[in-house]
């Protein structure tokens, strides 16, 4: 898609739905996993790290803790001004950005890590994006992406809520497609590797309160249900309950959900 009143009615959409909901909410209850994946992808303190659309700092802040050099971007304004409130109750030298992913506002070769946690998958230009992520990775450094993918229960949930993104936006399904992601980071990649694991989502209260964090706080599923007139609210609600209760884990009234998602680590050239 070429640039034009289209794709700038596109970003504004794109833009407004991250910023719905509160997605520091909606994270709480997933930090303690993302904490323990940070800590697999062996990011070193002192290395230069860049989150690519890193909501209100969920694995930039942690980074920041343990001695990465970080800096986070993000589209949604009210992210990026949590953020910065977070790094800045905690004492932490973080930076955060608001700016599109798809003209990372950075030099060339500015970082070590360049990394995106199921981020990256919302991009409306893909190819773009792969570019930026690239161009700003220094030679020898690490590109490392989080990506659902389609046949695990994220896949599942976000191919049934395909009509929440508009659809001149790729699926962010295809990032979990090994061949595609290769595909578009081919240009100045000198390794590239794949690994498919498990991501455990655990809530303290079971699946109609999932359902109803989902409703309240996730920002593109949030503008979605509340466009909805009365009458669809309440089989939309009731089909999203049906899906988590399914899709529950868990036999002590609590939430339990695992999906499975591809890492990617691409060595830049």
């Amino acid at each position: 898609m070429e640039p034009g009143p289209q794709l700038d009615k596109i970003k504004a959409n794109t833009k407004a739905a991250w910023m719905a909901g509160d997605y520091t909410k909606f994270a709480e209850p997933l930090e303690s996993e993302g904490l323990r994946i940070l800590d697999g992808l062996g990011i070193p303190a002192g290395c230069r790290m860049l989150d690519v659309a890193c909501g209100s700092g969920q694995a930039a802040i942690p980074a920041a803790r343990a001695g990465v050099e970080v800096t986070g971007i993000d589209i949604a304004t009210n992210l990026i001004e949590a953020a910065r409130q977070r790094v800045a109750t905690e004492g932490l030298s973080a930076k955060f950005d608001e700016g599109d992913m798809e003209q990372l506002p950075y030099p060339a070769a500015s970082f070590d890590v360049v990394l995106s946690t199921f981020g990256a998958i919302w991009s409306i230009r893909p190819d773009r994006v792969s570019t930026e992520l690239i161009r700003v990775c220094r030679p020898g450094g690490r590109i490392i992406l989080l990506s659902w993918v389609r046949t695990g229960m994220m896949g599942q949930l976000l191919t049934k809520a395909s009509a929440w993104s508009p659809p001149s936006i790729p699926s962010p399904l295809l990032w979990g497609d090994e061949e595609v992601v290769r595909a578009r980071l081919a240009d100045h990649i000198k390794e590239i590797r794949f690994a498919h694991k498990m991501f455990r989502m655990r809530y303290p209260f079971g699946p109609r309160d999932v359902a109803d964090n989902w409703l309240r706080y996730n920002g593109p599923l949030n503008l979605r249900f509340d466009s909805l007139p009365a009458e669809e609210q309440i089989p939309f609600r009731a089909e999203l309950e049906r899906f988590f209760a399914v899709n529950n884990l868990a036999t002590d009234g609590t939430g339990q959900f695992d999906s499975e998602y591809l890492e990617t680590t691409a060595i830049r050239e």
